[in-house]
């Protein structure tokens, strides 16, 4: 074996360096509660900007901030109906039309709704 080679160290997750003569950023703590009652601290740089909701430690609900505004509400689009889809693209005379055709086809009976496929082949 090589002279160079560490004797008596594993070769896992063990570091040789230590924080001493390091200057950490300044850092402060932000207290958040969850609806559960729990309450703790996430320490985040003086600069960082902090989130109003953070995952709880002890159970994983939604913690919010301690003292702090609560998440701001996200703006919603209105649910579009069919109805608000179909105006988008004709106008109601043209749909008034459409409807005029299509009652004069059920009229004159060329079309035939009554008979369905299946009916007709129980009757045969």
């Amino acid at each position: 074996m090589s002279e160079r080679a560490l004797r008596g160290t594993r070769l896992v997750v063990t570091s040789y360096e230590t924080d001493r003569g390091i200057d950490l950023a300044p850092r402060q703590a932000v207290e958040y509660a969850c609806e559960k009652g729990h309450r703790f601290e996430m320490p985040f740089s003086v600069e960082a900007e902090i989130p109003p909701e953070w995952e709880c430690k002890v159970c994983g609900a939604q913690a919010l901030l301690v003292d702090g505004d609560g998440p701001e509400e996200k703006k919603g689009k209105p649910a579009r109906t069919h109805w608000d889809m179909l105006m988008e693209r004709r106008t109601r005379e043209e749909l008034e039309e459409v409807l005029e055709e299509r009652l004069a086809v059920l009229r004159s009976g060329a079309m035939n709704i009554a008979v369905h496929p299946r009916d007709s082949r129980k009757s045969a």
